[in-house]
């Protein structure tokens, strides 16, 4: 690939993931692509549309012209009706269908990854006619598709790649929303500190500080009296962070120390996407 070095590990991550997907679904048959996966209302075959409608979008493909359904009830604004039309496109092609167009749509992408020469901070096509920097738009396609690789395994339950290049940019990711979610939304007092540590196949260690004004930032070092300290495995943060499950099904792997009532908050506001 010749892309700009600091696009390089975007790339790769996203290699690696979608290069994972395509085996998990190439050998399935007809019904498994039925089942349902943790993305909300998606089956596996949803999940797979929206990474290829996401990748045709990156290639410079015009949208389908298609018309929703009435009765998507999981579809409840702008930004998830834009999602949906890639999906809903695709909800009665068949096993063979799905598989070709991926593999079509990774040779495609793969080329244009191998023939790209701009800088990182050109200006591309972002959802719902919006423009995003290449670096953001290359991060976020490395970040949803590993997203996408673990509701794929978890609906077929092939566990794996929790520490693989996409789980890194994940990690970074939903990191960086942190801030925001214990002091903003959670409403951590000012002069505070919440801890976050993280074990498992990714282990980390971050302390979010709120400061005078009720901002938060981010860091690794820890702090010597956090007011909250919540300790989870890292399949635990990241589907709750991404929305894949509710807080009522994985409590007992979140250890708690500290304020009980802000770290309730903190994890009531802990999903930053679906």
């Amino acid at each position: 690939m010749t892309v700009h070095p600091s696009l390089q590990t975007y790339a790769d991550a996203w290699t690696h993931s979608i290069e994972s997907i395509a085996e998990l679904v190439k050998p399935l048959v007809e019904g498994e692509w039925n089942r349902p996966t943790p993305c909300p209302a998606w089956s596996v075959r949803d999940v797979v549309s929206h990474v290829i409608g996401m990748e045709t979008e990156m290639l410079g493909d015009p949208r389908p012209i298609h018309t929703l359904p009435r009765d998507l009830y999981h579809v409840k604004n702008d930004f998830a009706r834009y999602m949906e039309m890639q999906v809903d496109v695709r909800r009665h092609h068949t096993a063979p269908e799905m598989t070709s167009e991926l593999e079509y749509t990774m040779i495609r992408r793969a080329r244009q990854l191998r023939n790209e020469n701009r800088a990182p901070d050109t200006m591309v096509r972002a959802p719902l006619g919006a423009e995003q920097t290449l670096e953001v738009a290359m991060r976020m396609r490395a970040f949803d598709t590993w997203v996408h690789e673990q509701d794929l395994r978890n609906a077929l339950n092939k566990p794996g790649n929790l520490d693989s290049p996409g789980a890194l940019i994940t990690r970074d990711v939903l990191l960086e929303a942190l801030p925001k979610v214990v002091a903003k939304d959670a409403g951590a007092p000012p002069h505070s500190a919440v801890v976050i540590d993280v074990h498992g196949p990714l282990e980390f260690l971050r302390t979010v500080r709120v400061n005078a004004d009720g901002r938060g930032t981010v860091d690794g070092a820890p702090s010597l009296g956090p007011v909250v300290t919540l300790a989870m495995d890292w399949e635990t943060y990241y589907r709750l962070a991404c929305g894949r499950v509710r807080l009522g099904a994985v409590a007992d792997r979140i250890k708690v120390d500290g304020d009980q009532d802000l770290a309730a908050a903190i994890l009531r506001e802990f999903a930053v996407t679906q």
